[in-house]
């Protein structure tokens, strides 16, 4: 029996092991193929990468891009953030862990510390008071920035936006659901990249469906910085981390008085319009909501519709 169980234990560490080092090369290889693109300020101890382009013409706010759930930067580079740079300066963040942000050990992945992440790259990167866009997990921290610093937002445009719990989490991230930090660090090391790999097709027919994935989405849209441990353990910790503060957002909704635009596609399979978009005009005064045919991942699919809609912002 004991030679048995010590069988076991050998097989399974190596395993685990060839899981480790298979994890290992791959994130190298995105490493050494994806490098950085953009800058880096550091923020509350997390060292914060954002990409920049374009100049404020005649006193136009700078606007501010914040991605969802999983996601990078990268994912406005489909023309949107092209497009507003011509008369604007737009600053597209790496959320802290994502992309090749650096979340500090001791930071919390509340919707709260983010937005304080937010308002101090505003002032470290002199922004004024930009119009910022959000993005699935991106919209609920805009939301939450504009909620602890009103005096530094000047409207929100939110796209495809978390501002409600979900009564459903997506199939696309049940695997996140990972509340204790060393499992989640176990499974980012072992199983979520070769697992990624596998469920390719079926979670990206999720995310983006009913849409195509653009072919140049793993490089272009940065696709592949989803691969790495570390996109996945600050993904999870993201997900995790909302009950604590989205509940109680969303009994404050009413007090905000400035610009809020939402877009929203009727047939995302991520968020349902209806707890979100439809929920969100009614819980705050001030909301426009756009309702069009499309999935979750507007910037990528329908960066053209997106930045019109951005445009359109009151405070713009």
């Amino acid at each position: 029996m004991n030679y048995l169980f010590s069988a076991l234990i050998i097989l399974l560490s190596l395993f685990l092991g060839g899981l480790f080092l298979f994890t290992a090369l791959v994130a190298m290889r995105v490493r050494m193929g994806l490098p950085p693109e953009g800058r880096f300020v550091t923020i509350m101890g997390n060292r914060m990468h954002y990409l920049e382009q374009g100049t404020s013409r005649d006193g136009a706010p700078t606007i501010v891009m914040i991605h969802g759930l999983g996601g990078v930067a990268q994912n406005f580079s489909y023309s949107v953030l092209g497009e507003l740079a011509r008369d604007h300066r737009v600053i597209a963040i790496d959320r802290p862990g994502s992309g090749y942000s650096l979340r500090h050990p001791k930071s919390s992945a509340s919707l709260s510390v983010q937005a304080d992440v937010v308002a101090g790259m505003i002032d470290a990167l002199g922004l004024g008071k930009p119009l910022i866009v959000g993005h699935s997990l991106g919209g609920a921290v805009a939301l939450a920035t504009a909620l602890r610093y009103p005096d530094k937002v000047a409207g929100l445009a939110l796209v495809a936006p978390l501002t409600h719990m979900p009564s459903e989490t997506s199939k696309a991230f049940a695997a996140l659901q990972v509340s204790w930090p060393w499992l989640r660090r176990l499974v980012a090391w072992t199983l979520a990249t070769p697992g990624s790999i596998l469920q390719r097709e079926k979670v990206m027919d999720i995310v983006f469906g009913p849409e195509s994935v653009p072919k140049d989405f793993p490089v272009r849209g940065g696709g592949l910085l989803g691969l790495r441990p570390s996109q996945f353990i600050a993904a999870s910790e993201d997900m995790n981390a909302l009950p604590d503060v989205l509940p109680l957002m969303q009994q404050q909704y009413a007090s905000l008085t400035l610009p809020i635009s939402v877009l929203y596609g009727r047939e995302d399979r991520i968020l349902d319009y209806r707890e979100q978009g439809e929920a969100m005009a009614e819980a705050a005064p001030n909301v426009e909501l756009e309702l069009i045919s499309g999935g979750h991942m507007l910037p990528v699919t329908q960066p053209e519709v997106t930045a019109q809609f951005i445009r359109r912002n009151k405070a713009l």
